[in-house]
Formats: C-alpha cells, sequence, structure tokens
C-alpha cells in the first residue's frame, strides 16, 4: 500500500471516530491523529490542505455496503444490531481503499469473530428502494456468498449476538436488511443463478 493511501485511510478512521465516539480521551486522540495525517499529506502534495478531506464530498456518490450470506450445516449466519434489536447478515459500509470483498471479509471479522471464505458475488441492490423509512443515503449494498474458514464467535460494540438460523425461519429482522433483499439472494445461491443486480 502507498504512503499516501495510508494516510487516507488514517484520515478516514479520525473522521469516523471523531463521529461516532464519545469518549473525550478518544476523541482527542482521533483529532490527533487527523491534525497528523493531515500535516503528513501536506508535506507531500500540491496544493495544501487545512482540513480533512472526507469534511466534503469531492463529488456525491452512493455509499458501498457489504453484507454477506454465510452458509453452514444449510443454516444462515446472522447477528443481532444493538441499535434496533433487530437481526441482520454480517456486514457494513466499506472502507476506503479495500476491495468489497476485502470489506465482506473485515466486517465478518469483526461482527461475529468467524474468518470466511468468500465465494461469489450474490447480489447488488439500490437499498433506498427497499427501505420502508424515509431515508437521504443512497446506497448501494453488495451481497456475497462465503463460507466459514475459522475463528469462534464474539459480540463487538455493535452486535449482541451471533447465531445461526434456517432460511424458513428467520428472526425479526433489523432495518439494515430486508426479507426480501436476503430472499433474493439465498435463491441466487440455491439456484446457482447469475448475480442479480440493479
Amino acid at each position: 500500500m502507498d504512503w499516501h493511501v495510508y494516510l487516507m485511510r488514517i484520515m478516514s478512521i479520525a473522521k469516523v471516530g471523531k463521529k461516532y465516539s464519545q469518549d473525550p480521551y478518544a476523541l482527542a486522540n482521533y483529532q490527533e491523529l487527523e491534525e497528523l495525517s493531515l500535516e503528513m499529506l501536506n508535506n507531500f502534495v500540491v496544493p495544501k490542505y487545512s482540513e480533512n478531506l472526507f469534511q466534503r464530498d469531492i463529488y456525491p456518490t452512493p455509499n458501498v455496503s457489504v453484507r454477506c450470506l454465510v452458509i453452514q450445516d444449510d443454516k444462515i449466519l446472522m447477528v443481532k444490531e444493538k441499535d434496533d434489536l433487530g437481526w441482520a447478515l454480517p456486514g457494513g459500509w466499506c472502507e476506503i481503499f479495500l476491495s468489497p470483498q476485502d470489506n465482506a471479509i473485515k466486517e465478518v471479522k469483526e461482527e461475529t469473530g468467524y474468518q470466511i471464505e468468500v465465494e461469489r458475488l450474490l447480489a447488488i441492490y439500490q437499498r433506498e428502494k427497499y427501505k420502508n423509512y424515509p431515508t437521504l443515503v443512497s446506497e448501494y449494498s453488495l451481497y456475497f456468498l462465503a463460507s466459514i474458514a475459522g475463528g469462534n464467535p464474539v459480540n463487538n460494540h455493535e452486535v449482541s449476538a451471533v447465531d445461526f438460523f434456517e432460511f424458513e425461519n428467520l428472526p425479526n429482522l433489523s432495518r439494515k436488511t430486508t426479507l426480501k433483499e436476503i430472499s433474493q439472494a439465498y435463491q441466487v445461491y440455491q439456484e446457482n443463478l447469475n448475480c442479480y443486480y440493479e
């Protein structure tokens, strides 16, 4: 990875940390990370930047997220989201300078403790079409098929439980996914269809 990619990754982590952290010590550290990465970036590039590049959009584009249909013993791996107490396929927002596949692997590991092997892309959704609530966020969501390669179930700060469910007996779903999305991706998997996309 090139040095400027490292700096941009650090800057993006600082931006996310400042947005979501409530701990004063952590906020100060994220602020320092942001300032250090900006100073280093300005030592190498022209024009100079006076603020985090992620304070503004260079060009408005949809956000990108990933979800993983992880199958084991004909059951689907799911996580219980702390924010709305519903269940979802593991996944989340994509981080910059990581491939969609690497983001999927990272998200599943962070949310469940499992290491996965991504097998194929199942579906690409324009997520706002599936939300039954108002949203100002335009989002593309990539659904991957994966299998477990190792690890043990754990919870993190976003997830309160990790479990497997039969497709015919899914639990109450989080707002982060819908039955229609999961069903379409599951059908592609079951019938070995081409990737579904919109």
